[in-house]
């Protein structure tokens, strides 16, 4: 980095941390949300993106069981959103699966800034949707690999001085 760059401030909407992760399970996936939940408060969005079958619910299923709410945490599809009260005083878990929705029209129809102060809202499928809803959010893109197996990359990305630095823990 040049010391021309030092100090300069993103354009609003652009990463201000990340990191990339390899996960090699299912359950691996699951253990990377139980450590993500521990980061995560009231007001926090997660916008994850990836193909069908990448692990967004898996991972989701993950922060559920760290944020300690009542479930199962099953994909959203067809309900569209689905809250989970927290069984430990937690803040609930909003989890919103975007795949069906027609445009941003159709998610602010969901009124999900209504308890976004007071929750973690995922929303699944979420990209060029959900970036409204909060200047301050972590985005997940997750890849399955190329290889056999489950082997998947998933890149977390902050956005936002709540983001300014990922937690160390999450590798």
């Amino acid at each position: 980095m040049s010391n021309a760059n030092r100090g300069a401030v993103p354009p609003p909407g652009a990463p201000v941390s990340g990191m990339t992760l390899t996960v090699a399970t299912d359950g691996d996936m699951r253990e990377l949300g139980v450590r993500l939940a521990g980061s995560l408060r009231p007001g926090d969005l997660v916008v994850m993106t990836g193909h069908l079958g990448a692990g967004k619910t898996t991972l989701t299923q993950g922060i559920g069981e760290g944020l300690k709410v009542r479930g199962p945490v099953t994909s959203p599809t067809f309900v569209i959103a689905r809250v989970h009260p927290s069984l430990a005083g937690g803040p609930p878990l909003v989890h919103v699966d975007a795949y069906r929705l027609g445009g941003f029209a159709e998610l602010d129809d969901l009124d999900l800034d209504a308890s976004l102060a007071e929750s973690v809202t995922i929303v699944e499928w979420g990209e060029g949707l959900a970036e409204g809803l909060a200047d301050d959010r972590l985005e997940v893109i997750i890849s399955r690999g190329d290889g056999p197996g489950e082997t998947r990359e998933v890149r977390i990305e902050g956005v936002g001085d709540r983001w300014r630095d990922l937690p160390g823990d999450l590798d």
